[in-house]
């Protein structure tokens, strides 16, 4: 019953600026952590950005250069992943993902829902 739908991605030029959406589709509960996650090929899924339903934000301390952010829109139900000065390996496949606990973790373990993932290719 629970989707998270991704939206956003495709193709852009290095240098740019790179906006995700996700939006849990079916899913009512107050305490919630969803989060956004990067895999290249050939590499694991690695967490880049996570924001919990209470507004607290992880991963910051982790982003490459402080390029990536996530924010919650309220009004829209929705969490935007905005990434700058985007680079070739930074292409890949970007997930969404949602936990059940206002908590966040880099770890995959405590979220339960995954969106099926964005494709982004940066060109050089």
């Amino acid at each position: 019953q629970v989707q998270l739908v991704e939206s956003g991605g495709g193709l852009v030029q290095s240098g740019g600026s790179l906006t995700l959406s996700c939006a849990a589709v079916g899913f009512a509960q107050e305490n919630f952590a969803i989060a956004w996650f990067h895999q290249s090929p050939g590499k694991e899924r690695a967490g880049l950005s996570c924001i919990t339903s209470g507004g607290a934000r992880a991963f910051g301390g982790d982003a490459p250069e402080g390029r990536f952010a996530i924010a919650r829109d309220s009004a829209k139900a929705t969490v935007e992943f905005k990434g700058d000065r985007v680079r070739p390996s930074d292409s890949g496949t970007y997930y969404c993902a949602l936990a059940t606990r206002q908590r966040c973790a880099r770890g995959e373990a405590q979220f339960q829902y995954w969106g099926q993932g964005v494709q982004v290719t940066v060109s050089s």
